[in-house]
């Protein structure tokens, strides 16, 4: 099996927004919208009581997380949402149909309808050039090298895992532990993407 994924070092996220910018360009994202995002989690005390200044946040990529058993691909009547050979969730435009179950589905938000196609759009984590070889254009992109795209099901470690400037996550990571390892809630989905925050207090605040 294949499951395309990434991997998302956010120790190394500055917040920049490179991803989010380059992606809107190379996927023609309509204003407004959005294929990824990059929320700030915090601020949030660095101990018990602790006040301005003590206090620490992170930056959170969130983009679909091409999920395992998706929420979206079960309630689409049109099999227009459909989970891929390389695990990726895709959307066939011919086939949708605009009534956006889907977007309702999705425990992340990640879905949108383009109102000039009238078609649901998000994160095809590049697949035009994925299928070249490339990377996804949010990867090659990111100047703190903090995202790596790779197959989770060959590689579970990661250390593979492809990032900017020809160098992979063994590469470029620091050393970080099994608890800093973090993923979405999963409702039954099963996300894919998985996250690593070393020193802070992991918070989901999507």
């Amino acid at each position: 099996m294949t499951q395309y994924t990434l991997a998302i070092d956010l120790n190394r996220c500055v917040g920049c927004m490179s991803c989010n910018a380059s992606c809107k360009t190379v996927n023609n994202v309509p204003i407004g919208n959005f294929w990824n995002k990059v929320l700030r989690v915090g601020p949030t005390p660095m101990y018990e009581g602790a006040v301005f200044p003590d206090v620490e946040w992170y930056y959170l990529p969130l983009q679909c997380q091409h999920c395992e058993n998706p929420a979206c691909v079960d309630v689409c009547p049109t099999e227009a949402s459909h989970k891929t050979a390389d695990g990726t969730v895709q959307i066939d435009k011919e086939k949708c149909i605009g009534c956006q179950f889907c977007a309702m589905a999705c425990p992340y938000g990640v879905r949108y309808l383009n109102e000039e196609e009238r078609v649901v759009e998000k994160c095809t984590l590049c697949e035009q050039q994925i299928a070249q070889g490339e990377l996804p254009q949010c990867v090659s992109q990111c100047v703190g090298l903090a995202k790596f795209f790779g197959d989770i099901e060959a590689d579970p470690t990661m250390a593979s895992f492809k990032g900017g400037y020809n160098t992979t996550l063994g590469e470029a990571a620091r050393e970080y532990k099994p608890e800093e390892v973090h993923r979405l809630t999963d409702v039954g989905n099963g996300p894919s993407m998985v996250y690593i925050l070393r020193d802070k207090k992991w918070i989901e605040e999507l």
